[in-house]
């Protein structure tokens, strides 16, 4: 009997183990606002299983962001020819991460997702901050002590010390290479652990949600809708409004043709909520539907899904602010700043991480003092998050490389303004010149 008891358990194990993991993590959710509300305040005692997983959380970012700031700089190692390609990239892709947090600050300003129902408290008592000066703020971002930094997890210095790292190691050649074979081997076993971490997810998630359902009852539910419509609004502003108008004013393109050539990436990005999964189908589309050349696309859209953050950005704004008004905590200017930066930089080398989103969630809310219990708030809706922002990263990378390839005159602008249909004729036809120039 016992034998057939344990292999049943066997049974169910596997089948748990074979869902997907953004499945576990919402029946974790469910089960834990159900848990909580029937066991009400005893529900605190399942707290320590979400703190433990929070404390893993911690226990990845220094190291995490670190390697793979460096890795992702280091990445960026150009040669001649698409020197001034890579530029251009790098400098697109951070600026649109700069914008799309702030209208994600703007955003969850204006919504106010989390205000007037504060889910929790802060366990410490919020002292006024003397707002430092835009200099002092600058002073302080660049460590004097990285070791220093390290050690007491002073992101905004990790990340500018990383950078600083990495450039140095592209700018001494051969000799770098070593320390970047190493940094690369390090960034790998740091995915790979924060993979293992994100597998705890689920049961994290179920003793946190337990211990707030059973304080604060199913008042809850409501701030996470707000959250999920505030992040939705906020993507399709920064798709159909930003997106248009720098086609409009840096490539003279018209958007309409843009989304419609777009949209089986957007289609794919929206169902497998993967900037590396649909990759391909990006490619396909940036050369059979935009007339963008292949040897833009091919370099500048894999850079993208590794280092363009869009969506994911916007979504630290609105949720950062969704913590902040739930634990009853005033960010200052200066948070909203540190904020912005803080996503901004990290998105250099965090795009490519198992359960990105969550993890740079965590990096800036450490580092403006924001309570990383919020984390699990915002994990039982991720998913359906993840599937909006990663749909703004696809369409990001592949503005990039409209704009891109204009700037470089390697956009087909008829076949970019020919309708979908003449555009994949116009692409076969390119591609049996391309074949037969090749052959003789």
């Amino acid at each position: 009997m016992s034998k057939q008891r344990s292999s049943a358990l066997g049974r169910i194990w596997s089948s748990w183990m074979s869902v997907p993991l953004w499945l576990q993590i919402f029946v974790g959710m469910v089960l834990g606002i159900l848990v909580g509300v029937t066991l009400g305040e005893q529900a605190s005692y399942l707290k320590p299983i979400g703190t433990l997983f929070v404390n893993t959380i911690k226990m990845l970012i220094v190291p995490l962001v670190f390697c793979s700031l460096i890795v992702g700089v280091t990445s960026m190692e150009d040669t001649a020819k698409m020197g001034r390609i890579g530029f251009k990239s790098f400098a697109f892709y951070l600026c649109t991460t700069a914008i799309a947090i702030s209208l994600g600050l703007a955003v969850g300003y204006v919504i106010q997702p989390g205000a007037g129902v504060p889910l929790l408290h802060h366990e410490t008592v919020q002292t006024a901050k003397e707002v430092p000066s835009v200099m002092q703020t600058l002073i302080d971002i660049v460590p004097t002590n990285p070791v220093a930094a390290l050690a007491s997890g002073q992101i905004l210095q990790v990340i500018v010390f990383a950078v600083a790292l990495g450039i140095a190691l592209v700018l001494i050649g051969d000799h770098g290479k070593p320390a970047i074979k190493v940094f690369e081997s390090l960034a790998e076993a740091m995915y790979k652990l924060t993979d293992m971490v994100m597998k705890l997810a689920p049961y994290g998630v179920f003793g946190l949600m337990a211990w707030v359902a059973g304080e604060y009852g199913i008042d809850m539910l409501w701030p996470l809708i707000k959250v999920i419509i505030a992040v939705y609004i906020g993507c399709i502003i920064h798709v159909l409004g930003f997106y248009s108008i720098v086609l409009r004013l840096f490539a003279k393109l018209n958007p309409l043709h843009f989304f419609k050539g777009i949209s089986n990436a957007m289609a794919v990005a929206f169902t497998t909520s993967s900037s590396a999964g649909t990759l391909p189908a990006s490619m396909k589309c940036a050369s059979e539907y935009l007339g963008v050349n292949k040897k833009i696309s091919s370099f500048v859209l894999p850079l993208g899904t590794t280092i363009n953050m869009d969506g994911t950005a916007l979504y630290q704004g609105v949720t950062a602010l969704f913590v902040a008004q739930a634990f009853g905590i005033d960010l200052t200017w200066v948070d909203y700043l540190t904020i912005i930066l803080t996503a901004t930089l990290a998105s250099i080398g965090t795009a490519g991480v198992p359960g990105a989103g969550l993890v740079m969630l965590t990096l800036v809310l450490s580092t403006v003092g924001l309570p990383l219990e919020g984390v699990a708030l915002i994990a039982g809706i991720d998913r359906i998050l993840d599937m909006a922002r990663t749909v703004v990263n696809v369409s990001g990378d592949l503005v990039a490389t409209t704009v891109i390839a204009k700037s470089e005159d390697e956009l087909d602008v008829e076949h970019y303004n020919a309708d979908m249909v003449q555009s994949a004729m116009i692409a076969e036809q390119n591609a049996a010149s391309e074949n037969a120039a090749t052959k003789s």
